[in-house]
């Protein structure tokens, strides 16, 4: 998946460099506290959401810089970071930390993806959709039971797909300890391009063999940006499985 290193290359200019930028300087229209009360939730990005929440940063590090680490460290910890964690983040304090962490685990409590069904890829889509705008490809796996209801929603890897860093013992530890029935799995393109590459292919095709292997069904492999999906299972892309049969 090379699309990443030119998506950095295009990026520096444009998008990164509003992002850097303390809230204060952005247009209007672009700050997160008006899209919120303009558009609602649902039109910011997850950086945006944080930014909101912590407030205000500290001397040399604004508040969306400061947004952007944290949503760093969230995408690579499975579950809700503790005090200390965040607290290692140069300006989230303990107080602060406790706020974070609390508000992470009332959403997941009362919101959570679990128990969603999960009847068509639209439905992994939305589950998965605000991971979209990360720099960098985020591989997430969705553990099923056997009503195809969602068990978990994890990301397994950051970085290149490809079957070196996507390895299926990395992808089915947990699913497996979840007592899954079945997985989906998907990862976002940053370039915006949906097309699969041969790499996508090659790691397709190695978790789906794996996974029949373990007993897991594997129902699709969908690839995203912030504005629609690929999917292997509505494309006729995944060997051996019937692309016409429902979830």
């Amino acid at each position: 998946m090379n699309d990443y290193v030119s998506c950095e290359v295009r990026e520096v200019g444009s998008s990164a460099s509003r992002q850097s930028k303390s809230p204060r300087l952005l247009p209007i229209d672009e700050r997160p506290r008006e899209k919120l009360i303009n558009k609602g939730a649902t039109a910011l990005s997850d950086r945006e959401l944080l930014a909101i929440l912590l407030n205000v940063g500290i001397k040399g590090k604004n508040v969306n810089i400061l947004a952007k680490e944290l949503l760093e460290l969230l995408d690579k910890e499975n579950g809700i970071p503790t005090v200390k964690e965040l607290a290692l983040l140069g300006g989230i304090g303990e107080t602060k930390s406790c706020s974070i962490i609390a508000m992470l685990e009332f959403g997941r409590r009362r919101w959570g993806a679990v128990g969603t069904r999960v009847t068509q890829p639209e439905d992994i889509y939305a589950l998965i959709r605000h991971h979209a705008d990360r720099r960098q490809e985020c591989f997430i796996c969705i553990s099923l039971n056997g009503a195809h209801e969602v068990l978990s929603v994890r990301i397994v890897t950051i970085g290149l797909v490809n079957k070196t860093i996507v390895h299926p013992r990395e992808v089915f530890a947990d699913p497996i300890l979840d007592r899954s029935s079945a997985v989906v799995v998907a990862h976002n393109h940053p370039s915006g391009q949906l097309s699969p590459s041969p790499e996508d292919d090659e790691v397709t095709d190695r978790l789906r063999a794996a996974a029949e292997i373990l007993g897991l069904g594997f129902l699709d492999h969908l690839i995203f940006s912030n504005r629609s999906f690929f999917s292997y299972r509505q494309n006729g892309r995944l060997s051996g499985v019937n692309s016409a049969q429902l979830f």
